[in-house]
């Protein structure tokens, strides 16, 4: 039954750990933003895996609450740092952030896109599936966003659409 429970595992060191870990999280997070944890890059799903580990590690190994406190508030930080870099240089915003790029224009099929954005055919049905949309017609774009995410702007007559320029706005399209 050692698998399952061993007298020498430290539950109350474990227990005492989530909870000072989980309320320093909620502090860093309130100070630092909730952007530290959402799916916006790339680079935010490394930092939110990464965070993840450290808490992992802080929970389950030798790792102590200091140590995984002051790596999760260092990569936390460098977020910040890094967002800040972001809006003041447009080359390093484009080395760290991918670009949405545009899988469909209206009911033309990007095929060139696809292949580029490492999307099949397939992947691209499913997703209009997914939006409702039950003619090709009714589509006025798909892009593949920056977080992997597709999206599908569709609308019953897409031929009579009037899509706003900046809701394309920053999306490759060739």
């Amino acid at each position: 039954m050692d698998f399952i429970y061993s007298s020498d595992d430290p539950i109350w060191e474990t227990i005492v750990s989530s909870v000072a870990i989980f309320i320093l999280i909620i502090i860093i997070t309130r100070i630092v933003g909730l952007r530290s944890f959402a799916k916006f890059t790339t680079y935010d799903f490394a930092i939110t895996v990464a965070i993840g580990s450290i808490v992992s590690s802080t929970l389950t190994s030798s790792t102590s609450v200091a140590q995984g406190f002051t790596a999760i508030a260092a990569l936390l930080l460098l977020t910040l740092i890094v967002s800040i870099i972001q809006k003041r240089n447009s080359k390093i915003k484009s080395s760290i952030s991918n670009q949405p790029i545009l899988l469909m224009k209206g009911k033309e099929i990007l095929y060139d896109n696809l292949k580029k954005a490492h999307v099949h055919e397939d992947q691209l049905i499913a997703k209009l599936r997914e939006a409702n949309v039950i003619h090709l017609d009714q589509v006025v774009a798909v892009v593949l966003e920056t977080t992997g995410d597709i999206s599908v702007l569709h609308c019953d007559d897409a031929s009579n659409a009037n899509l706003h320029d900046k809701i394309l706005q920053g999306v490759k399209d060739n």
